[in-house]
């Protein structure tokens, strides 16, 4: 009979599993069952825990280090409601009760010796805090398996997680500290806590953590907050900025009488949590006016750092540009001044004109770009160079030219040249005792 059952079990696992899957997108189907394993496979405590872990709150399973828990509990407006267990009645009742009274008080007697005895053989266990998420897991485990499944939704993470969750959330957090000794744990329990109005009430306006104080993060809590009695409850909330117990209720509370003790509680605080909201909302619209500040400033920093380094652009691309055209003068009048030098040394190298009376004198006109003329006299065995050289140490005369002849119209080979090595003389040349030459600027080819 045991196989159907495990089989149906291994089947609802397989769905619980692909359905955490497709709701948190993790690829590994070993983290996704390692998940739930952790959460005793309850899909929307894993699921949650998975959305918490996203948002940057820690794990419940990976606990920031352990700190002093920062309540305050000294505020003297606590509200307090403590339930009396009830008087005997009838002589039946009272004779029940005196007759127990010495045995009661033996055995707390007793009790209180032997543990008070037993610190100073062993330090108390629950002082040490190891697991504070698997003592809370633990304790959900016991109670449901005693209590059943119907019961406020348990905060799976330790104490400290629920402060900061419910101070994140501007929410009250409900604190119940289970005492498994006491003799009223079991009723409030089953028919306090179990309640559907109570579970209501609890469910949709407030966190819930409940731990036993026979395990270390119970023992810690109970610590804190110094219960006298069980069941014990703690209403916890932001308050003056501060974690602040503002109600305890501690006895054998019945459901009626506890939802009207919470909502008074909630009731009694509840402008706390709407000023706490305000301001809020206030450091959040202040922090989003200062944050669009900042960044209107970055703006107009960056435009005028931009505006700057256009400016320090174009300032160089002046420099640059007068450098430049600094240069190109220089250059330009370096070049003058070695075409003036080369044009003297031209001129201080040209052969003596022949005189007018000589036979074997050419006299030439040459007609240069700008339309002037200039005349002068060559032997006809001086070779077509030294004309090229006269023309060239003149001033007007173009930086390059060629020298052409009319009849018939050719220019002549003035400067050596493949087909010309070496230049051919005036009478070579063909030219007569009297010629007419133009002078044509080939500078700007």
């Amino acid at each position: 009979m045991a196989a159907p059952e495990e089989r149906d079990l291994t089947q609802e696992q397989t769905e619980k599993l692909l359905q955490f899957q497709d709701l948190t997108g993790i690829e590994s189907m070993d983290q996704c069952r390692h998940t739930l394993e952790q959460h005793n496979w309850n899909i929307e405590a894993a699921v949650q825990d998975r959305l918490n872990e996203q948002e940057g709150v820690p794990s419940v399973f990976n606990p920031p280090p352990s700190r002093p828990l920062q309540v305050n509990t000294a505020d003297h407006r606590i509200y307090s409601y403590v339930v009396s267990r009830p008087q005997p009645r009838g002589l039946l009742g009272w004779g029940y009760y005196l007759i127990m009274l010495p045995f009661r008080f033996t055995y707390y007697t007793i009790l209180d010796i032997f543990r008070f005895a037993l610190r100073f053989i062993r330090p108390d266990p629950r002082s040490r805090v190891t697991d504070p998420v698997g003592d809370i897991v633990s304790f959900m485990h016991s109670f449901e398996e005693k209590y059943g499944r119907a019961h406020p939704v348990f905060y799976q993470g330790t104490y400290s997680q629920a402060l900061n969750d419910a101070k994140r959330e501007l929410r009250f957090l409900l604190v119940y500290l289970h005492g498994d000794d006491h003799q009223d744990s079991d009723e409030f329990c089953r028919n306090t806590l179990c309640a559907p109005d109570v579970i209501s009430l609890i469910n949709t306006r407030m966190l819930f953590w409940a731990c036993s104080t026979n395990k270390p993060e119970g023992y810690r809590v109970s610590q804190a907050l110094r219960e006298n009695t069980y069941p014990f409850l703690a209403m916890i909330m932001l308050k003056d900025r501060r974690m602040t117990v503002v109600g305890r209720l501690e006895g054998l509370i019945q459901p009626d009488d506890l939802i009207n003790q919470l909502t008074f509680i909630m009731d009694a605080n509840q402008t706390y949590l709407v000023s706490e909201r305000l301001e809020r909302e206030e450091r959040n619209q202040t922090q989003v006016l200062r944050q669009q500040q900042d960044e209107a400033y970055l703006a107009s920093l960056r435009a005028d750092q931009e505006k700057e380094r256009k400016k320090r652009e174009e300032r160089e691309r002046r420099r640059r540009k007068e450098e430049e055209v600094q240069q190109q003068k220089l250059a330009e009048e370096r070049r003058r001044q070695n075409l003036q030098e080369e044009k003297e040394k031209k001129l201080e190298c040209l052969p003596p004109e022949p005189s007018p009376d000589d036979p074997d004198s050419v006299k030439i006109v040459f007609k240069l770009p700008n339309d002037s003329r200039v005349e002068r006299r060559f032997h006809f065995s001086q070779s077509l160079t030294v004309i090229h050289d006269f023309l060239f140490s003149l001033k007007e005369s173009p930086e390059k030219f060629q020298i052409e002849a009319n009849f018939p119209r050719r220019v002549l080979p003035c400067l050596p040249s493949e087909e010309w090595p070496n230049p051919p003389t005036l009478q070579e040349a063909g030219l007569s005792h009297t010629e007419v030459l133009f002078v044509q600027d080939l500078t700007d080819e």
